[in-house]
């Protein structure tokens, strides 16, 4: 193994500069911008990107090939950097960009376990047949799955919320394919719309809290431009919407028991996140953390007490060597919907999701680190003016993911006032809503839809979507002017 080692490592080392080599420990990162391998870096991340965005063609799952391309870049970064003594300099980079994956991976684990917690409670399937039984019409339904879905998105992921006004959607009209995709990609922009005003509505505003360049409490100043971005094109998809009515829906079931504490424990756990970061200087995810004591004290609590009614005994399941009696213990309890375990609700998380994030991130960790995103943040925030370059960061948005573009340009750290952070993070949230690839809410609709709801669906409403982009952005520019 030394021996392959040092093999590859002179490999990597053909080429390079001798003073490029020869460069001290403890100097400034190398330029490897012109150097095969960073061309070599750049080849890997867009084909592993490529093989991403072709996962329900290939059935190859989207953190595959991001996180051996991940991998990949920095065994190319790490065995030149070692050939040339610096080996202590990549490491702290390759730190630096696990620390920042860190934070946001426990922040969403978090997050996505309460999500999971309630809808093991019926929450959210309360909230479906609660709306279909109310017999509304399909125009009607229109506006109120995009009004839900912009006021939830704001707390929840767009995924999420995409996905649960999805299912209302096709619940609804199954039969009517007319209704079914212009109310989906109407959920699709009042999703990212909703998520780009709130500091944990997406993965933007996330990663831009988290970064610390916008305060809290101004991101509510995107408000009223999210609320642009989501009513100008549904204005105008309304006339396309068919009248009529679907079928009422079954009689409303009331939800499980501990499903309002898990609710109120959700918001007491982002307070707390909220809390951390302004009044400690902590991360947010140590807030997240915190929150996630609130509910496993609170799951001991419903398994306590749910077993002293039944009469059983409150004690830890048999171990390994009783696991028939065990299993059967679990089965029994979960038929009863009196299984309460915080893990269980961890380990439903969207790990492909998760993983996926780590590969880009650390991905594009590696390319700012040989000095690609240098050049970018040159050409976009020098030579171009300001605005014109994050109006075209929304763009780029829409071809690739909304959080892998703001990460990118958080590792820039361009130097722009605050009014231009909050256009980059409205940008590069709703930008993605201008094609059904362009952010995970649209990505999630499409497999769920089953071609119902598609790409060329979303693509003919493109003219109404940017029509609504470009309103969102003059809005923002006249009520947040003070920013500037």
């Amino acid at each position: 193994m030394p021996v392959f080692l040092s093999f590859i490592a002179a490999l990597l080392g053909f080429g390079l500069p001798a003073t490029v080599l020869a460069a001290a420990p403890d100097g400034p990162p190398l330029d490897l911008t012109h150097h095969w391998v960073g061309y070599g870096a750049l080849a890997i991340f867009f084909l592993a990107y490529i093989l991403a965005m072709l996962e329900e063609s290939t059935m190859l799952r989207k953190s595959k090939p991001m996180v051996f391309a991940a991998s990949l870049i920095w065994v190319l970064i790490g065995a030149v950097y070692v050939r040339g003594g610096m080996g202590e300099v990549s490491g702290h980079a390759f730190r630096s960009s696990l620390e920042g994956y860190a934070e946001l991976f426990l922040f969403i684990l978090v997050s996505m376990t309460y999500l999971n917690a309630m809808e093991q409670r019926g929450v959210f399937d309360n909230l479906r047949v609660w709306l279909l039984s109310k017999g509304f019409g399909y125009r009607k339904l229109f506006w109120i799955t995009g009004t839900l879905s912009f006021f939830m998105s704001s707390v929840l992921n767009n995924l999420t919320t995409a996905l649960l006004m999805g299912a209302v959607v096709l619940a609804m009209a199954r039969d009517n394919r007319r209704f079914i995709g212009v109310a989906c990609v109407n959920i699709v922009v009042a999703t990212n719309a909703g998520g780009s005003f709130s500091p944990f509505g997406d993965i933007t505003t996330l990663l831009v809290w988290q970064k610390g360049v916008v305060p809290f409490a101004h991101f509510f100043s995107l408000f009223l431009p999210a609320v642009v971005n989501f009513v100008v094109p549904a204005m105008l998809m309304n006339f396309w919407v068919p009248r009529g009515q679907p079928a009422a829906a079954a009689q409303l079931m009331p939800m499980r028991r501990g499903a309002l504490g898990i609710i109120a424990l959700f918001f007491l756990t982002i307070i707390t996140a909220v809390c951390f970061e302004n009044f400690l200087d902590l991360p947010p995810a140590a807030g997240m953390l915190a929150g996630l004591s609130y509910l496993s004290f609170y799951f001991y609590y419903l398994y306590s007490s749910r077993a002293k009614d039944q009469g059983t005994l409150v004690a830890p399941l048999p171990a390994d060597e009783d696991h028939e009696v065990a299993e059967a213990v679990r089965s029994e309890l979960t038929d009863q919907h009196a299984y309460f375990d915080v893990f269980h609700n961890v380990s439903r998380l969207e790990w492909d999701t998760l993983l996926f994030f780590y590969g880009v991130m650390v991905s594009v960790g590696g390319l700012s680190f040989i000095g690609y995103l240098t050049l970018a943040s040159n050409f976009l925030y020098s030579d171009l003016d300001p605005t014109l370059a994050n109006v075209l960061v929304g763009v780029v948005s829409a071809f690739i993911d909304n959080g892998t573009i703001m990460y990118a340009v958080l590792t820039m750290a361009p130097k722009i006032s605050e009014g231009q952070w909050l256009l980059v993070t409205l940008t590069a949230g709703v930008g993605g809503s201008m094609l059904a690839i362009g952010s995970a809410a649209g990505v999630g609709l499409l497999g769920q839809t089953k071609g119902i709801y598609s790409f060329m669906t979303h693509l003919k409403w493109l003219p109404a979507i940017a029509l609504g982009y470009a309103a969102s952005i003059l809005t923002h520019f006249a009520i947040n002017a003070r920013f500037f």
